[in-house]
């Protein structure tokens, strides 16, 4: 049986410019409102051009315990080259939550497919 899991690459973000980069606190205090930031390309930029760009970045939060994962938010890119207008690939978000698990960030290249990270969270009262 195929499953879609599968076709989802990774690798280290430093070196490869289609790994959805997670920048989040390693901690934070049980009911404060956290930053994220998800971006394309941070160490070496994504070409963002008519023929070859980000469509869209996924956000995600399995708190521990939980059966299944929160869709924080989906963030679509709609201009590549309209009028000269090319969108970045980055997103900011606010969020709070009550114990701590794993952001998942995903994201699609129109030529290179499917990518993914996380990065965990560790909530403390």
């Amino acid at each position: 049986m195929k499953r879609i899991g599968d076709l989802y690459q990774t690798g280290d973000w430093k070196g490869e410019k289609h790994v959805p980069v997670i920048n989040a606190p390693e901690k934070a205090k049980k009911g404060d409102v956290i930053e994220v930031n998800v971006n394309i390309g941070e160490e070496i930029p994504h070409p963002n051009t008519q023929e070859h760009y980000i469509a869209w970045i996924k956000l995600f939060f399995h708190p521990e315990g939980a059966k299944f994962p929160v869709e924080i938010g989906s963030y679509e890119f709609k201009s590549h080259g309209e009028q000269g207008l090319f969108t970045e690939p980055y997103v900011t978000t606010r969020f709070k939550v009550e114990k701590s698990g794993t952001l998942y960030a995903t994201s699609y290249c129109n030529i290179h497919g499917l990518w993914d990270n996380s990065k965990e969270l560790t909530v403390e009262d």
